[in-house]
């Protein structure tokens, strides 16, 4: 997710709701790690709703991720650290309903060899936990493969070692 996507998302609630008196929100665009952020109080008092929204998000340490709370009435008998609790507290009851997973970022990995070197390949497809995409079998093998992102440099070295540079990764 972008912060374009997390923008066009926000508009759209804004048009779905247009009746609402606030359309809070809060973004974490890509990993929970990253610095694109948003959030937003919407005419609510500085600091009540967008930046409470988006403290839950960082603690909970979500990414691509954006919440709207849309509020119709209510926040002038709440105070700020009614609409602070208000709002966090909406986030925070969505979040624990939320199916979470964990996403890590994959690689496409292709590499050339011998035949000889095919079953050194192999093993270390396994042994990084990558999923084969592909093998092509002609003058050399090429293989296809995915895996995840912080490995790569990892299993490209090792397979420079374990052939003495036959292995040719593409």
């Amino acid at each position: 997710m972008s912060k374009k996507d997390a923008l066009s998302f926000i508009a759209n609630v804004r048009l779905k709701y247009p009746d609402a008196r606030h359309h809070c929100w809060a973004y974490v665009a890509g990993s929970p790690l990253t610095i694109t952020l948003g959030m937003s109080d919407d005419g609510e008092p500085q600091g009540t709703a967008g930046k409470p929204m988006l403290n839950v998000l960082q603690h909970k340490k979500i990414g691509d991720i954006v919440v709207v709370v849309s509020r119709y009435f209510g926040g002038i008998k709440l105070g700020a650290g009614g609409l602070v609790r208000a709002y966090a507290s909406s986030v925070q009851h969505v979040i624990d309903q939320l199916p979470l997973r964990q996403f890590i970022p994959t690689q496409t990995v292709r590499v050339m060899f011998p035949y000889s070197f095919e079953s050194d390949a192999r093993y270390a497809v396994e042994k990084y936990h990558a999923t084969m995409v592909e093998v092509n079998y002609g003058e050399q093998v090429l293989m296809c493969f995915d895996i995840d992102s912080y490995l790569v440099e990892e299993m490209k070295v090792h397979l420079s070692n374990k052939s003495k540079g036959t292995i040719v990764i593409l």
